[in-house]
């Protein structure tokens, strides 16, 4: 029995199934170091591993997997097994010690137990060429990681407030940043000037080894902007991204942690 046309091309479809399509790329896992700090939550009060969670909704906004890594006694190298980018997260001053300087009267009560954490992990990440951002505080880890120093007290220095008009809060925080033409900051940021919320005291003075400068206010010349120059994505932002929903300064690590 011959078949028709229709029955032909039905016979052909079944014997030949569809190609499926391009999967989706994999969504990137980035590792978001975090503190340990008292928490309190229901009937309970302990240390607890804490991060706010503006900087989870960037992550996933931007297409990551977010991971939020205390510190591991054991160092990052697990976690770094699997991640495909590092973010360093704002938070309490760094201890001086860490850079060689005494206290301020003004620092924040030191933990040198994130402090380390956080040194190892950018080093390790910086040797696997792993993506890594720094955020305020992480941006000074970055720096006192490879080797430079801090500026403990902006407004001691400078005779203003403006890096931190107002404590506790992005709203009324916000100014201009500079950034130098071509550079991954102004890659990441796509325009400059660039205006972005701000809350910190401290801030980077000698940059470390291999460290260059990329960005600063655009009133007062303090650093806003680092990078580690080379094949991978290392920079570091003082300003907050998280805090500003029009940012791409975090979509552009999660873009270099899918094409790590």
């Amino acid at each position: 029995m011959m078949m028709g046309a229709s029955d032909a091309s039905r016979a052909a479809a079944l014997a030949s199934p569809p190609v499926p399509s391009a999967a989706p790329s994999p969504r990137p896992i980035i590792a978001i170091a975090c503190a340990v700090v008292s928490a309190r939550w229901g009937p309970w009060t302990q240390p607890a591993a804490v991060v706010a969670a503006d900087y989870v909704h960037a992550v996933h906004a931007a297409g990551g997997v977010a991971i939020v890594v205390p510190p591991d006694p054991l160092g990052p190298g697990a976690i770094l097994d699997i991640a495909d980018g590092v973010m360093l997260t704002g938070g309490s001053d760094l201890d001086a010690c860490a850079y060689g300087g005494e206290p301020h009267p003004e620092a924040e009560p030191p933990d040198p137990t994130r402090d380390a954490f956080e040194v190892a992990l950018v080093l390790v990440a910086l040797a696997r060429g792993i993506p890594l951002l720094g955020i305020c505080r992480g941006m000074q880890v970055m720096n006192v990681a490879l080797g430079g120093d801090l500026a403990q007290h902006l407004p001691e220095s400078l005779g203003t407030e403006e890096h931190r008009r107002t404590m506790g809060t992005f709203d009324g925080n916000d100014h201009l940043v500079v950034l130098e033409p071509g550079s991954l900051a102004a890659r990441a940021a796509g325009e400059s000037p660039h205006r972005v919320p701000s809350h910190h005291h401290q801030a980077v003075d000698r940059p470390g080894e291999g460290v260059v400068l990329t960005g600063w206010s655009e009133d007062d010349g303090v650093p806003e902007a680092l990078e580690v120059p080379g094949p991978r994505y290392a920079l570091g932002v003082q300003w907050h991204p998280e805090a500003d929903p029009s940012s791409r300064v975090i979509t552009s690590l999660i873009e270099a942690a899918r094409g790590a």
